[in-house]
């Protein structure tokens, strides 16, 4: 699997109208409400968590977490994150920011090199994958809420299972991914 770039350049209009805006949407509502009757079933297995804002400017704490213990799991809740590594059924991930650009709206950013602040978890069978790029091979469609900047499309496991990269809400809850939303950075 690819390693994420430590930033995405970013110029899209539909990112430049949530930033501007200043709008922080809760993720699972938004989700449930824009990919259809079936994810929200799916969606109402686990709680709803607070989420982050999508372009929020500071690495979330996990003040519970012991990094020196290896790496393992986040406690339940929403992490801003990409994840980094699949190997079989375990997804590594890690926290990202946003970092206002000089001459873009800006990219996202992951903890420096040297810190430590990466977990792994399984990731449930019935995860909830929504995509912001579509479900497809070419990831040329752009499935998002244009109020928000979250995909809206509701894609299989395996598609997830092929990507990674990408800046999302990643909803872990009892030890396994059970939601990744995707965050529109072109």
């Amino acid at each position: 699997m690819n390693t994420p770039k430590r930033g995405f350049l970013v110029a899209g209009a539909a990112v430049a109208v949530v930033l501007s805006s200043g709008v922080a949407a809760h993720a699972a509502p938004a989700a449930a409400g824009a990919a259809g009757a079936s994810s929200v079933s799916a969606a109402a297995a686990f709680p709803k968590f607070k989420a982050p804002k999508p372009f929020g400017t500071s690495f979330q704490a996990d003040p519970k977490h012991d990094f020196t213990k290896g790496i393992h799991s986040r406690h339940d809740g929403v992490l801003r994150g990409w994840i980094t590594e699949i190997r079989g059924d375990v997804a590594e991930y890690e926290p990202i920011k946003w970092k206002k650009g000089t001459e873009t709206e800006g990219y996202f950013v992951a903890p420096p090199e040297g810190d430590v602040m990466a977990y792994a978890s399984p990731v449930a069978k019935d995860v909830v994958y929504l995509s912001a790029f579509g479900c497809g091979k070419s990831e040329g469609d752009m499935t998002v809420n244009r109020k928000t900047g979250l995909g809206n499309k509701r894609c299989s496991r395996s598609v997830l299972m092929k990507r990674d990269g990408k800046a999302a809400l990643i909803t872990v809850y009892k030890g396994k991914i059970v939601q990744v939303q995707e965050i529109y950075t072109p």
